[in-house]
């Protein structure tokens, strides 16, 4: 149910609706600020002074213009879930609204930035956060549909045809996704002096994303995209695959967000291992950065680095997989403790574990991590003549250094991707869920408990080592100040708000923990507090995880698949039932009165 309902009558939904659309597009076309900040004019022409083009509207407030457009259209043209469309709309438009004028307001000085200072006004923000009030009104005083359930067959087509029309569907679903992680990675630029709003024009543009994607999840249109993709899986890998090659090809084909998206690769991969063990067996590791750690010493001592004392240089895949086996034997003995303690107890014997690898590798015993002085020089991965860290011109387009290490983690996440599909819908995936529920009836079905956790450790923590070792090829360096406590706890967040338990919500997990900070340095002293209210708004109204699979969904929003509440499905399940035996009493009755 939507949390703003009684507020309005039923009959005034749609005129509330309405003049909520059609402030949206007042609030676009207005002027926000009143004078000149100090770091500049904002942008997109939202200064009086620079106000000499109204209907050009760009950024947030084209946004706001799309947003009244659809929330019209919502309003008088028959739509599916038309409260739930109407409530996505509104939040977002509330939420760019509101975030834009705290920002101008807190670096104006005040009000008098967004309303009226030296003869000047400015209500566009104001007009915008009235119209998100009235919009979500109006979807508060209409019933809550549920999510609508469209088929998968596209105009009723078979054969040939039917897959054609499907597969051009899921292209331009896609190629929506890649522009969209585009436009999210370069928004407002990267920031610092050069791109003073970038923080505030970033949430603006989540604000956005926020409620489009809300808007098309309420009209059924996200899982109808999730059912097509499920039953043209091999298509949809492929698809998925290009678009991600195709990323450098875009606005976000810089050598910073190469950069950036490579690290975020680097932890997805890390982030996934880890699901296996929190999200699938539900074991609490607190100190799983280690693993990542191993793998990145290892393949730091085996890839010829110059201050290395083991001296070796062996091809990179070899030391990969070195790395990843070491890692994984770490993780067996690591995991061997859960054959003895659980819960809170099995937490602090992995949060010592990594602990011990943090504090060993700072003090260098054995001279194998460098210590202070970490070890540098690590060549750069070379294949085939090329070195990863330079640049490449591919089909034409000149790509920055970097690159090459995008398409390899790329490769890696899906191949982790792949490995852990496996493990889940196999025979010791089954099992690692069953321990996660209930350990103890687990074992009373005749699981070997044991023996799985110590696997699920051992799975995890390979995945681990491997992603290290790309990790400190990528950097050249490998210091043991990356491998802190904290990154444990960020890899924790990404799986548990991501959704624990599925592929998707580990990958949007990490990106999502890990490009926030890259997009919030215009908030430096205020980073980490607006970080931390996002995670309590996200583990508020989304305990479930952003990307939740079907357990995890009915155990904390009690929700199927479809989003419908569990409690009226099964309230309808038994009016059938009882609707069912009241015709088969009713049968009989029939039957012999027409007898007579």
């Amino acid at each position: 149910m939507s949390k703003v309902t009684g507020f309005l009558p039923a009959f005034l939904a749609r005129p509330f609706a309405a003049i909520g659309g059609v402030l949206f597009l007042i609030g676009a076309m207005l002027p926000w600020a009143t004078f000149l900040l100090n770091d500049g004019p904002y942008p997109d022409k939202a200064t009086l002074q620079f106000f000499d083009a109204p209907l050009e509207l760009t950024g947030y407030r084209w946004n706001l213009l799309l947003f009244g457009v659809l929330a019209l259209i919502a309003t008088f043209a028959p739509t599916p879930a038309k409260s739930r469309v109407l409530r996505a709309l509104g939040w977002g438009g509330l939420a760019i609204s509101v975030i834009t004028a705290v920002f101008i307001a807190g670096k104006g000085g005040g009000l008098g930035a967004i309303t009226v200072a030296d003869g000047n006004y400015a209500f566009g923000s104001i007009v915008g956060a009235l119209g998100g009030v009235a919009v979500i009104l109006a979807a508060g005083a209409i019933p809550l549909a549920d999510i609508p359930h469209w088929s998968t067959r596209i105009f009723g087509l078979t054969g040939w045809a039917g897959r054609i029309a499907a597969w051009v569907a899921l292209l331009i679903a896609f190629g929506a996704v890649l522009y969209l992680v585009s436009e999210t990675l370069t928004v407002g630029g990267i920031g610092g002096a050069a791109f003073p709003y970038a923080g505030p024009i970033f949430l603006a543009y989540l604000g956005f994303a926020g409620g489009l994607l809300g808007a098309l999840h309420g009209m059924g249109v996200t899982g109808w995209v999730a059912r097509l993709s499920e039953e043209h899986r091999a298509f949809s890998i492929i698809v998925l695959l290009l678009c991600a090659f195709a990323l450098p090809f875009t606005d976000a084909g810089s050598q910073y967000w190469m950069q950036v998206a490579a690290t975020i690769g680097v932890y997805a991969a890390t982030a996934i291992g880890l699901n296996i063990v929190v999200g699938l067996a539900g074991l609490l590791d607190l100190g799983y950065v280690a693993f990542l750690g191993i793998g990145a010493f290892v393949a730091a001592n085996l890839s010829g680095a110059v201050a290395s004392t083991v001296g070796w240089n062996l091809p990179f895949p070899l030391a990969a997989l070195i790395s990843a086996v070491i890692a994984g034997i770490f993780g067996a003995i690591v995991g061997s403790p859960t054959l003895r303690v659980r819960g809170d107890y099995l937490a602090i014997v992995t949060l010592a574990f990594g602990e011990i690898f943090y504090r060993t590798a700072q003090n260098d015993i054995g001279n194998l991590t460098g210590g202070a002085s970490a070890i540098p020089g690590i060549p750069p991965i070379t294949m085939f003549g090329t070195a990863f860290n330079e640049p490449i011109t591919l089909f034409g387009t000149a790509l920055p250094s970097g690159v090459l290490y995008y398409f390899l983690i790329v490769l890696v996440v899906a191949a982790v991707m792949a490995v852990f599909a496996n493990l889940k819908n196999s025979r010791i995936g089954r099992a690692w869920i069953a321990i996660r529920e209930d350990e103890d009836a687990a074992r009373a079905m005749g699981i070997a408990t044991g023996r799985a956790k110590i696997l699920a450790f051992m799975c995890g923590a390979t995945l681990a080592g491997l992603a290290g070792a790309i990790f400190v090829h990528k950097l050249g360096t490998a210091s043991y100040d990356s491998f802190k406590f904290l990154e444990s706890v960020t890899l924790l967040a990404a799986v548990i708000l991501g959704g624990m338990g599925t592929i998707p919500g580990a990958v949007l997990g990490a990106s999502l923990l890990f490009v926030l900070p890259e997009k919030l340095r215009e908030f430096e002293d205020y980073r980490l507090l607006v970080f931390g209210l996002a995670l309590i708004f996200i583990m508020r109204f989304r305990p479930q995880g952003l990307v939740p699979d079907r357990v995890r969904r009915a155990e904390f929003a009690g929700e199927t698949a479809e989003g419908k509440s569990i409690e009226e499905v099964q309230e309808q399940a038994v009016l059938e039932h009882e609707l069912e035996l009241e015709r088969e009493r009713e049968a009989p009755a029939t039957a012999k009165e027409a007898g007579r």
